[in-house]
């Protein structure tokens, strides 16, 4: 981290401009910006009010990141957006769009992800941990949105799922793309297209990785016995969409191994996502996080794996 300067010019506005278009992108470990903006499309394919709130969200984790010290380098690579844009998202998810204070909600809580941002990466490198090189991921965002819900229950609203079928074929067809469109908090197979078309854009291997954890995340569900409505909206799995991406090809050295060592962690994050569901606590993305952070400390003892 470095200080932020107080000088602002022409430059230092399009480094914001990169990190509100990079931020959504960076969610699924990309600095693309057609990728970021095939994501903002996918909000707004949802409910036009969620893509706001993400945008807000994502300003408010710019204006967070730049308060407590990062520098525009890391804000133009939308490391200081993507989760203030899950914040946005998961305002929308819990309260709606209807009242003015989802609005400061997903403004201040994009703004708390840069203290939380900091204080997990301080937590990575200042103890025994730092050996392992851990990343802190979108833990600031499921931090700063469990804080939220948890002091806004009376203010929550019900979101049905819109994908509502119990024949196993069409579910399992459909959480292909619900995997994908609800690691954004999306429940929408035609969202979930646009982003996988986004991640093919960005690099055709992390395309290839998201359906991979996409299907063998659903499969592992089905083998569970998990409900076929929560499997067709993509609530059994979509953090192995995650898992995938970051251990076959983000965080690991693309390789044969990383791509086969990745297999088994998804299913471990189908497992927990299923253990959080079955003690009613809510996911976000604490399986993939916790799933990948286990894998990452194990692949530092593991020779043939090699950290990016």
């Amino acid at each position: 981290m470095s200080t932020a300067t107080a000088k602002t010019g022409p430059n230092t506005w399009v480094q914001y401009g990169l990190g509100m278009l990079h931020g959504p992108s960076q969610i699924y470990f990309q600095q693309n910006v057609v990728t970021g903006l095939l994501i903002l499309v996918a909000f707004v394919v949802a409910d036009w009010r969620m893509g706001i709130l993400a945008v807000i969200g994502a300003t408010g984790g710019i204006l967070g990141g730049r308060l407590i010290g990062f520098d525009l380098a890391s804000v133009a690579a939308g490391m200081q957006s993507f989760c203030g844009t899950l914040v946005g998202a998961a305002v929308f998810a819990a309260l709606g769009g209807d009242a003015w204070w989802s609005y400061v909600l997903a403004f201040v809580g994009g703004i708390a992800t840069g203290l939380v941002t900091w204080l997990v990466t301080q937590l990575f490198a200042q103890t025994p941990l730092r050996s392992y090189d851990l990343p802190y991921t979108t833990a600031p965002f499921v931090i700063v949105a469990a804080v939220i819900a948890l002091s806004t229950l009376q203010l929550a609203v019900d979101s049905p799922p819109t994908i509502l079928t119990t024949d196993p074929v069409p579910a399992f067809l459909a959480s292909l793309l619900t995997n994908v469109s609800q690691v954004v908090l999306v429940d929408s197979l035609l969202s979930g297209a646009l982003i996988l078309i986004g991640l093919f854009v960005a690099n055709w291997r992390v395309g290839i990785a998201a359906l991979l954890g996409s299907v063998v995340g659903s499969v592992t569900a089905v083998v569970m016995g998990e409900p076929q409505s929560e499997i067709a909206n993509g609530l059994a799995n979509y953090s192995g969409v995650l898992t995938a991406i970051a251990l076959a090809v983000t965080f690991l050295r693309s390789s044969t191994w990383s791509w086969l060592y990745a297999l088994p962690w998804i299913v471990v994050t189908a497992v927990v996502t299923l253990v959080m569901h079955r003690l009613g606590l809510e996911t976000y993305t604490w399986p993939y996080i916790l799933t990948t952070w286990a894998a990452l400390i194990v692949a530092h003892h593991v020779g043939a794996l090699k950290r990016t």
